[in-house]
């Protein structure tokens, strides 16, 4: 399929979820991902409820960029914070903030992709859990998809991604890039069993 094709299709399925289910809102972490699947919801539901999960480690350039993006776009926007357990990264805290997030509503759209980790190669572009619906408009972009689609549309991205980070998260789950034949999310919880793995949110009930 081609680049212009997945936006469409992406289009059609943020449709779709915001028609079917009025009572929605979008996970958005403030990365690359997140920033092609806001842009593209934003333009069909400007005024969705969107919702981010921010722990105390993020980096301060994490933090600085979500603010400026909630005034660029004009967000209606919560901020869920959580402490990171005795140093650990993510995992049931993160788990159990994004259940609050979500108590109120009956379904919410993410910026997963199959492609990014072998954890998500099995993720349906509509899931359900629990009774919560969920949608992911982007599954099917590459890497280069979002690049592109953030490079044509002149969409700001967090500056850590310049200092060769490829996948973001807090400041003790990322490292930057080492070796070009890595993949997208090696520099992920690095040197841990829980390497280029998940924090949970996509993986687990979150009802």
């Amino acid at each position: 399929m081609n680049y212009l094709q997945k936006i469409e299709d992406a289009k059609r399925l943020i449709e779709q979820a915001i028609r079917d289910y009025p009572n929605i809102c979008l996970g958005c972490s403030f990365g690359k991902d997140s920033m092609v699947t806001l842009d593209l919801v934003w333009f069909v539901k400007p005024d969705i409820p969107v919702f981010a999960i921010m722990a105390n480690t993020e980096f301060p350039e994490t933090y600085a960029f979500a603010e400026r993006m909630v005034k660029k776009y004009h967000l209606n926007y919560t901020d869920y914070r959580f402490i990171q357990d005795g140093g650990k990264c993510c995992g049931r805290p993160k788990v159990e903030k994004t259940k609050e997030a979500l108590r109120r509503y009956d379904a919410w759209i993410s910026g997963v992709r199959s492609t990014e980790g072998i954890t998500r190669s099995d993720f349906e572009p509509v899931e359900e859990k629990g009774g919560l619906m969920k949608f992911n408009p982007i599954l099917g972009f590459t890497e280069l998809d979002v690049w592109r689609y953030l490079a044509l549309n002149q969409i700001p991205i967090n500056p850590m991604y310049q200092l060769g980070y490829r996948s973001l998260g807090c400041s003790l789950c990322s490292f930057p890039e080492e070796d070009e034949a890595e993949t997208e999310r090696a520099g992920r919880w690095k040197g841990t069993e829980n390497a280029c793995g998940e924090c949970g949110i996509h993986t687990q009930p979150l009802r």
